[in-house]
């Protein structure tokens, strides 16, 4: 990761308008993914882009449809749609590669590029790397009779939702349930209402009337206060919120109690291990709450911990031939049914988990009790540099002593902000909170210094 200019642990990401975010980069970064992917191919790839719905959307989609072509590749637009139908839709028609045009969770005023392979899984390091060379390189169009066409595909939304359906049992319904759906005002706001409807559930959608500015304004995965409030408002069995590229989920219960990736993961592992469908491990990050760990350890199931970012949980399933994982935020993998992280694929995984055993998903996930967790952000200009200091790894390991057995504690700098994230768990609330912020001054301290 240290040799990339561009590429953050989850694409290249920022704001609107501020290199690398802008029309030209876009174009140049598209003629770059074009021709890469010319190189291993005698005949043109073909590369899809999906986009969520904030309005630079629309210049970033023409850019790179634009330097895509000029390198030879043929364009497949898919519109609005969530980050994981970009994945599954590159797969099933065959492309070379998809892009999404995503700033996720993030205001609309910041936007991104995420990739995903020919398999539907993110990029290799090697392919990113080879990408960002070819970034820098002078701008070549191919000779006329070898530019790429650009079509729409007008059936994607169609295509995605049969998808998610087949995730599930094919006698599964969802008839009697009352579900809150929360789209962000983004990706999920013409697919997710859909796929519930059709499997028979009665639909209330919120944050379904993007605009182009409102992608997860006071709504969505982030800002879940929105669904409490109405799932208690409407009555309905659980509220579904997913963020602004349909990638991450969050739940609540029918009490209006908020449910994280911990609970999610909780309530698949307890029913997948009952029904001998849990392979391998659980993969949780550096970030799962250390209640997580002990809920799992009384179904003698382990845990194990990969760093924060979905393509480091993947990496950690595969080696250890898992098929579930996730982060806290809400990034849930079930690799026997998708190959990225999907909102839609999750919630359903769980519903149908719960009409399996019979339970309300509140009484499904009473067996996690999470640990008292403290986050602290760090920020200042030598953050990063403060970790390798003595003082900071002297208090560190204070921490670790005090915690030892009964607790965690966890340093991590940020992939993309000067901000050293400080993370300490624990049985006892206010030990916790103490230890966090005796840390966190330490850190801030060693960075002003460094």
């Amino acid at each position: 990761m240290n040799q990339r200019k561009y590429f953050g642990t989850d694409g290249i990401r920022g704001l609107v308008g501020q290199w690398p975010i802008s029309a030209d980069f876009m174009l140049q970064l598209g003629r770059a993914v074009g021709s890469v992917l010319a190189r291993e191919r005698k005949d043109r790839p073909k590369v899809l882009i999906g986009k969520d719905t904030r309005i630079s959307g629309y210049m970033f989609e023409s850019a790179l449809e634009a330097g895509l072509v000029a390198a030879g590749a043929d364009v497949g637009l898919l519109g609005p749609m969530p980050t994981p139908a970009v994945a599954y839709l590159t797969r099933s028609m065959r492309a070379q590669a998809g892009i999404v045009i995503s700033a996720s969770h993030n205001p609309h005023h910041d936007n991104g590029i995420k990739f995903f392979s020919a398999n539907g899984e993110k990029l290799s390091d090697e392919v990113e790397l080879a990408i960002e060379q070819e970034v820098d390189a002078a701008f070549v169009t191919v000779a006329s009779e070898r530019l790429g066409k650009a079509r729409r595909i007008d059936d994607a939304v169609s295509r995605y939702a049969e998808y998610c359906k087949t995730t599930v049992a094919e006698d599964f319904s969802l008839h009697g349930l009352k579900l809150v759906l929360d789209c962000a005002h983004g990706a999920t706001y013409q697919v997710a209402p859909k796929v519930f409807a059709e499997l028979g559930a009665e639909v209330i959608a919120i944050g379904d009337k993007p605009d182009g500015f409102n992608i997860n304004r006071d709504v969505g995965s982030t800002h879940p206060q929105a669904l409490q409030q109405a799932v208690l408002a409407h009555g309905a069995d659980l509220g579904i919120a997913f963020d602004g590229d349909g990638d991450r989920v969050q739940l609540v219960d029918r009490h209006g109690a908020l449910a994280d990736g911990d609970d999610i993961l909780y309530v698949l592992a307890r029913s997948w291990h009952a029904h001998g469908a849990l392979n391998g491990p659980v993969v949780g990050t550096l970030m799962s709450n250390y209640g997580l760990q002990l809920a799992l350890a009384e179904l003698d199931v382990p845990l194990i911990r990969a760093n924060v970012g979905d393509r480091y949980v993947m990496q950690q399933l595969r080696q250890h031939e898992g098929v579930l994982g996730g982060e806290t935020s809400g990034h849930i993998l079930c690799l026997d049914r998708a190959t990225t992280g999907d909102g839609i694929v999750a919630a359903l995984a769980v519903l149908e988990a719960l009409a399996r055993s019979g339970e309300d998903f509140a009484v499904a996930r009473q067996g996690l009790q999470k640990m008292p967790q403290v986050m602290l952000n760090v920020r200042a200009v030598g953050a990063r540099r403060s970790l390798a200091s003595d003082e900071v790894k002297q208090a560190l390991a204070e921490v670790e002593r005090v915690l030892h057995g009964r607790g965690r504690v966890v340093l991590r700098a940020s992939g993309t902000e000067p901000l050293v994230r400080v993370t300490v768990e624990g049985a006892d609330a206010a030990e916790v909170q103490q230890l966090a912020e005796k840390l966190a001054a330490t850190v801030k301290s060693a960075a002003e210094r460094s």
